[in-house]
């Protein structure tokens, strides 16, 4: 989407939310990841950081956007994934004028959001209860690596020890392998995924009785509720689950094949699936075969049909073998490059690729991932760029001070 394009939408209609105004106290992931999304919904995103370090990814890079001078800036790419849509407000929140803004703000504000370890900032009167005794109707969401109750509440949180406290990474990399995190921080974006349901369902709450509330997430809760299948199938059997590398744990076969050319996903569903798998092949025999005829059993002598399977598939291109299994209605796909995905003309239908203007930047703006929320009357806008540190402050100062009509975010 274009910059003049993104002017249209955001001219053309308000977002869903547009009107709550949001104190956002968090930084590196899971909470921006999370006031990210409520911004592209059309709230008001104001976002405290430190003076002087900013939030912690400004620094987190190579790469990092350049300025006309061929320079690095501040906006390192981990930062601008989460944060546009925001006002960058520079506030030192350990002192006495940085807690007054904040409260000032707080009291104008519908939903804060912070990531402090617990107990954090009870020293600064910011925390939930402080606060919430205060500002009777605000939505105060807390993120910390566990949670505010629980044996392991002071200890900090980040995804990668997310990932390995909840069993995730047991289940991630090849079976005779070492355990392996997820590429991207997922325990951080499933956070925040669950931190904005999570608050949009508390602001609901709010406007139809008055009442705020605290909304507490941790990484490791989150990440134990994604364990979803694996995780209830060890609830059910008391057994460990076993990793199974690019294999799924009760679907066979569903999974990564090395072709002559390449990689190429195969997700058979069901069995008719399988038969028309098998006709591809050359081999129907392996349908008929009653260890292989069903899904169960195919689950159960895996070990004898997939190096069966991963020989056949290396005889066929890539190609070949998704327009066969394409023709047979088998679900079949590519394995891409993050350059391919991004490239794909699905990609770009779906505007999940964005340019959005940005004055001081080499290219005149900075190219950023789209929001997948697709909405027939209220769509998502870009439009703010994700900001330099503190380049909002004067304007919310003002704003605070009744100088001026509140910021557009």
């Amino acid at each position: 989407m274009t910059a003049s394009e993104q002017s249209q939408a955001a001219s053309a209609g308000k977002g869903p939310l547009d009107g709550v105004v949001v104190l956002d106290l968090s930084r590196i992931l899971a909470g921006p990841t999370c006031t990210q999304v409520l911004g592209d919904l059309g709230a008001t995103i104001i976002k405290i950081e430190h003076p002087e370090r900013g939030d912690d990814t400004r620094t987190w890079g190579p790469p990092f956007a350049l300025g006309e001078d061929g320079e690095a800036t501040d906006l390192s790419s981990y930062f601008m994934c989460a944060n546009r849509n925001k006002l960058s407000v520079a506030v030192d929140i350990a002192t006495p004028e940085g807690q007054e803004t904040i409260q000032q703000i707080a009291a104008r504000a519908d939903i804060l959001i912070e990531n402090f370890k617990p107990g954090g900032l009870e020293k600064y009167g910011l925390d939930h209860r402080t606060v919430l005794a205060t500002y009777q109707q605000l939505i105060y969401c807390s993120i910390s690596g566990f949670g505010h109750t629980g044996p392991n509440r002071e200890k900090p949180g980040y995804d990668l020890m997310a990932q390995g406290y909840s069993g995730i990474m047991s289940l991630t990399g090849e079976a005779d392998g070492a355990p392996v995190k997820v590429a991207v921080g997922i325990a951080d974006v499933m956070t925040g995924m669950y931190a904005s349901v999570g608050i949009l369902a508390a602001l609901r709450h709010r406007d139809q009785t008055g009442e705020g509330q605290h909304v507490d997430l941790s990484l490791v809760d989150a990440s134990l509720a994604w364990m979803i299948n694996e995780g209830v199938a060890h609830l059910t059997t008391g057994k460990p689950r076993p990793r199974r590398g690019h294999q799924h744990a009760t679907i066979v076969p569903y999974q990564t094949f090395a072709c002559a050319d390449g990689f190429v996903l195969v997700a058979v569903g069901n069995d008719l699936q399988y038969t028309r798998f098998c006709d591809f092949l050359g081999r129907p025999d392996l349908a008929d075969d009653p260890r292989f005829a069903t899904n169960s059993a195919r689950v159960v002598n895996r070990e004898v049909l997939i190096p069966m399977l991963e020989a056949l598939m290396t005889e066929h291109s890539q190609a070949e073998i998704v327009a066969g299994l394409e023709a047979r209605k088998v679900p079949v796909g590519p394995v891409n490059t993050v350059e391919q995905a991004f490239a794909s003309d699905q990609a770009k239908a779906r505007e999940m690729r964005i340019d959005m203007a940005k004055e001081g930047i080499d290219r005149g703006a900075v190219e950023l991932i789209g929001n997948p929320l697709k909405f027939s009357a209220t769509p998502v806008t870009y439009r703010r760029p994700p900001p330099h540190l503190g380049e909002d402050t004067q304007a919310v100062l003002e704003w605070l001070e009744g100088k001026r009509a509140a910021p557009e975010g």
